[in-house]
């Protein structure tokens, strides 16, 4: 399986980046979804058990979307949320797994007591 795609769209009418691949495979990867998975210290912590949880993050925009080599995106939030590299492999678990991992931010906002606004 190759997880590097063949197409990437930042669509920010519907606030989303799209990653299309060869063997047809497709992921809309909303802004707010990418924001609070980052692979950031800011998000994930410094060690195991130390992740943060991102709160009012549902109208983040991406500003920019940098390539790091050839293996990961660097996205520009308009939050100023600028480090956290999105190597292939993770885009394309984040994309595969994404509705499992939306529900356990959505579970854990509730969890601790937070709103989404939209």
């Amino acid at each position: 399986m190759n997880d590097t795609p063949v197409t990437i769209r930042l669509r920010q009418a519907s606030c989303q980046i799209t990653l299309e691949y060869e063997d047809g495979t497709s992921f809309d990867l909303p802004f707010e979804y990418l924001r609070v998975y980052s692979t950031s210290a800011e998000v994930k912590g410094h060690g195991p058990g130390q992740s943060v949880l991102q709160t009012g993050k549902e109208n983040v925009q991406v500003t920019s979307v940098e390539p790091v080599g050839n293996y990961a995106l660097r996205l520009i939030f308009d939050d100023g949320h600028d480090t956290g590299l999105y190597t292939w492999q993770y885009l394309y678990e984040l994309g595969a797994l994404k509705d499992d991992k939306w529900r356990d931010y959505l579970d854990r906002l509730k969890a601790a007591g937070h709103d989404r606004l939209t």
